[in-house]
């Protein structure tokens, strides 16, 4: 069959003149790329386009999706991750004899034909973007990889010796790619991506005198979910600190240090810390996801009024704004959803962090570092010879960072910054404490938020049931605002995509604290937190346990989170 030109095509079925395909053609010969390439180049063809000319051209089906394509997974085992990502292929089903596979790139044969010699059977060639098949790849490979536990059971006393490998932690592996290594970095790669699998925020590895524990952090609450044997310790700290660039033999110390890693298509950032214990090191691996961080503010959980108060607050051109809450209750999220909020050409903003967890684009990020007397302090002196119009502290824990931030603040710079406090009010009583006289507080401060975060009732084995009225006494709750609810709450039965928890990700709670003339008049008389508090209530301010019954009532998570989370 004489196929049709790929020029004539263009022609016909999109638009592209004459003088464009003699123009291309003559850009072929000073570069040799092929005429879609080129048109592509010059933006006269979208991609899309030049995918489906050689769909037509070749007569093979064109795919402008993979999503909702029933894949047979049983192929994806027996083809390498790295053939298929080198290639762009990916392999779909069989059918009629033939193994579908979508390809980017129809015209190189060399790949296909050693697929049909590695599957044993003739390969039929799908058209579909790089984009997809990549984006199929890491779905796909990521899901049909090992799990921790098959690989204990394949460990061996001999492997435990095997620790060669790169350890460099400069250089993002891709641990799909990696399921033909020593079988202790194979255990270690494999607990990593479990990890990141199931959500895991930190993975704890822990020596005890008989036994060793490897326990993930996953929406807050730590499992047992791999219990490797404890010979295996030392072979597994040892992996951990090749990858991040540790001292293996230094077992006395501390050590931190990091990893970067990818699993197809996400990379994530892992940090690492080791300390000595009684009974060997204890290590905690903080995984930094960039693909799920929310940088969205409207999807934080905010509520409508409160949403519409705190922008308000973050489009003024001065001041201080405040997140409080304990390690782990999502200040550095908001903080980060904020200023991506308010980031534009005409702003700009720098941040001092300790650590900086994600980049954000078009802000300038400095890392706190106390070995070369670089603090909060300092770091936030040099920012403002920088011309900034919006600053980040990361954490205002002494006197002298409170006081150049509100310093800042009072003189034409909006500041944010968090507090390690119990609530809103607790953070004016937390500056009067540190030293900071009041009339500066009442001054620039033009907002505190608390918050805490509460586990989402999983959506697959979600049910509602009638509550005891007994129970609806610990929140506050009334039968009529029950009723107005529907009569009935929210709660999960347990299943595999929740890991039978009954919870499937997490959501903020908050009290937004507004400095208007009353709350002023109770910090330059020095009053107490609780009494701050109480007025901030009577002037509208929802508190963190009103917060939560709202997000209950609406079904959002349950009454043992909220009560979790609140209970002093």
């Amino acid at each position: 069959m004489i196929r049709q030109r790929i020029g004539e095509i263009f022609q016909e079925k999109f638009g592209v003149s004459a003088d464009q395909i003699v123009a291309a053609l003559a850009l072929q010969v000073q570069k040799p790329n092929r005429l879609g390439e080129i048109l592509v180049q010059q933006k006269t063809i979208s991609e899309k386009d030049l995918l489906q000319a050689l769909s037509l051209q070749m007569d093979i089906p064109y795919l402008s999706s993979l999503d909702g394509i029933e894949v047979d997974t049983s192929l994806l085992p027996r083809i390498p991750v790295h053939f298929a990502k080198t290639h762009k292929l990916f392999p779909i089903r069989e059918q009629a004899g033939m193994i579908q596979v979508a390809v980017r790139d129809p015209m190189e044969v060399q790949p296909l034909d050693d697929l049909a010699k590695l599957l044993d059977l003739p390969v039929q060639p799908m058209v579909c973007s790089e984009e997809e098949i990549v984006s199929a790849i890491g779905r796909y490979y990521n899901h049909s990889g090992e799990s921790a536990q098959k690989v204990m059971a394949d460990l061996g006393e001999a492997d435990l010796d095997l620790l060669t490998g790169n350890g460099d932690g400069e250089t993002a592996t891709d641990l799909l790619e990696v399921a033909y290594e020593a079988p202790i970095i194979r255990l270690v790669n494999s607990m990593i991506a479990q990890a990141a699998k199931d959500r895991a925020s930190d993975i704890h590895i822990e020596p005890y005198e008989k036994e060793l524990k490897v326990r993930y952090r996953i929406d807050g609450i730590l499992y047992d979910l791999v219990q490797p044997p404890k010979n295996y310790h030392m072979a597994i700290a040892s992996r951990i600190k090749v990858m991040a660039n540790l001292d293996i033999a230094e077992k006395r110390l501390p050590q931190d240090g990091r990893i970067k890693i990818r699993l197809g298509e996400r990379e994530i950032d892992i940090r690492v810390s080791v300390i000595p214990t009684a009974f060997g090191e204890r290590l905690v691996l903080r995984l930094l996801d960039k693909s799920n961080l929310l940088l969205d503010l409207e999807m934080l959980g905010l509520a409508p009024d409160d949403f519409q108060k705190y922008q308000r607050f973050v489009r003024h051109s001065h001041g201080i704004i405040l997140e409080t809450g304990p390690t782990g209750s999502g200040k550095t999220t908001t903080l980060y959803a904020t200023l991506n909020r308010i980031n534009s050409t005409d702003k700009n903003i720098i941040t001092v962090e300790d650590p900086i967890e994600y980049q954000l684009n078009g802000v300038g990020q400095m890392q706190v570092n106390p070995k070369i007397d670089l603090t909060f302090a300092n770091g936030l002196r040099s920012i403002l010879r920088q011309d900034p119009d919006v600053i980040l502290v990361g954490e205002i824990r002494d006197l002298e960072t409170a006081e150049i931030a509100i310093q800042a603040s009072l003189t034409g710079h909006l500041v944010f910054s968090t507090l390690h406090t119990n609530d809103s009010a607790g953070a004016v009583t937390r500056l009067l404490d540190m030293g900071i006289e009041p009339y500066l507080v009442s001054s620039s401060v033009i907002a505190i938020m608390a918050q805490r975060l509460v586990r989402v009732v999983c959506s697959e084995c979600r049910e509602t049931y009638p509550p005891e009225p007994e129970s609806l006494k610990d929140l506050g709750v009334s039968s009529q605002e029950l009723e107005a609810a529907g009569g009935v709450l929210a709660r999960g039965r347990g299943c595999p995509r929740c890991l039978h928890t009954g919870y499937y990700g997490r959501t903020a709670i908050y009290e937004l604290l507004e400095m208007n003339n009353s709350i002023r008049k109770l910090i330059l008389s020095r009053a107490d937190a609780g009494t701050i508090r109480e007025e901030a209530v009577r002037e509208g301010m929802r508190a963190l346990l009103q917060d939560g019954v709202q997000k209950v009532l609406k079904g959002i998570t349950t009454m043992e989170e909220v009560l979790r989370v609140t209970q002093e």
